[in-house]
């Protein structure tokens, strides 16, 4: 308290004014008092900030990752494929589909793959002929590696010498089954009756995962050996960035001018990116998750400061009779509400950034934490903060000295 003169000599008590500091001085030691309260209350705050910043963090560093991938393999892949014809029947690409797309102005590059449904391939040729492991016999151009942008695990890819021979290269899922490790001199599978050698296996090829757990032989030994019909049944295509729109609406005629409806046209990508999309849906649902216990954490908090009030009576009494304002009483709880909320936003920005860090490293993703999710984070506790502290700050200044202090 403070004096002040006044009119006929009297001095007017004048109450002390509290400044920032103090209130964080006077709240700071209301928490103190109660430190395992505090961090049990502080739990339920940080758990749902964590949880939301977390979600928030692996997410755009997924989305980091699948953009660096688009980066990569590019966007500008297309594929042409068979569909039905107007009974319903499986249709066929012409022979010839390759070098009319390849005609395509805007088109860089174009390749193929021919299907051999009638041959499988085993580890050995003990294997029963039922136990294929899904593996597919595709017979392919020389030139597929840089048309669906994938690269060599182990070994070589087919030229035009090893095509004319039975030569395989296995993909990354194919090589896995038939449990061959790397591409060594001498190592053969049993392919459509034959033995072949094992020249190469492939990275996964996300654009085209249909390789994945594929068999590639040559063009030629497919003819020559498995009667092979000639007919492409996947063809790729590059196209320049700004012209895949418009080559993706020729395709279909170009490959196929007699009947352009039995023709596929589709976009990898696109999959991809559905897939993304997916996958922020499921972080929306996460998000959900992560607003709930931040809920749950407020009414904790809430808990906290009404306990606090009931059991601080004689506190709240004796700093009234001493000349404390409604309106000192009141921040000082709202302070301590405030403090409470902080320490545990920080603690939860600091958990999920961790926690986004340590998931983005164990999945080699670059670590993306979006600095609106800390700064929303920690202004969402304060919020409830806010919220959780008015309703006892403001029960608390209400009690007159007397009534506290009667309070046993």
């Amino acid at each position: 308290m403070t004096t002040e003169p006044a009119d006929r000599g009297r001095p007017v008590l004048v109450p002390a004014r509290l400044g920032p500091a103090d209130l964080l001085r006077v709240g700071g030691a209301g928490l103190r008092a109660r430190p395992m309260r505090v961090v049990l209350s502080a739990l339920g705050i940080a758990i749902g900030i964590a949880a939301m910043i977390a979600v928030v963090g692996i997410s755009s560093s997924s989305r980091e990752d699948f953009n660096r991938q688009m980066d990569a393999l590019g966007t500008n892949l297309l594929t042409v494929g068979p569909g039905q014809n107007v009974f319903g029947d499986d249709a066929h690409l012409p022979a010839d589909s390759v070098g009319m797309i390849s005609r395509i102005g805007p088109v860089t590059a174009v390749t193929a793959t021919g299907e051999l449904p009638d041959a499988s391939v085993y580890r050995n040729d003990k294997i029963p002929a039922g136990q294929t492991g899904g593996i597919s016999v595709l017979a392919s151009a020389v030139d597929l590696l840089p048309a669906v942008g994938t690269t060599m695990a182990d070994g070589v890819f087919l030229n035009d010498a090893t095509a004319q021979y039975p030569a395989v290269v296995l993909g990354a899922d194919a090589a896995k089954q038939l449990g061959v490790g790397t591409a060594e001199p001498g190592q053969q599978v049993y392919l459509g009756g034959h033995w072949f050698a094992v020249v190469g296996i492939l990275q996964p090829t996300p654009l085209a995962p249909e390789l994945d757990d594929a068999a590639l032989i040559g063009w030629p030994v497919a003819k020559e050996l498995l009667h092979f019909d000639g007919y492409p049944t996947t063809v790729y295509a590059r196209a320049l960035d700004d012209s895949v729109t418009a080559v993706q609406k020729v395709l279909a005629a170009t490959a196929n001018p007699q009947a352009p409806n039995e023709v596929k046209v589709s976009r990898p990508s696109d999959a991809l990116a559905a897939q993304q999309a997916a996958d922020a849906t499921l972080n929306a649902l996460l998000l959900g998750l992560g607003a709930v216990a931040l809920l749950v954490g407020g009414v904790g908090v809430a808990n906290t400061m009404v306990i606090s009030v009931l059991e601080r009576r004689g506190e709240i009494g004796l700093r009234r009779s001493l000349g404390a304002t409604r309106g000192q009483v009141r921040n000082q709880f709202l302070a301590e509400a405030l403090l409470l909320s902080v320490l545990g936003g920080v603690g939860g920005a600091l958990v999920g950034s961790a926690v986004t860090l340590a998931y983005a490293i164990s999945q080699d993703w670059p670590a993306v934490v979006p600095a609106w999710s800390l700064a929303g984070g920690v202004a969402a506790t304060l919020v409830i903060g806010s919220l959780a502290g008015l309703y006892p700050a403001v029960r608390a200044a209400r009690m007159s000295p007397t009534e506290a202090l009667a309070t046993p």
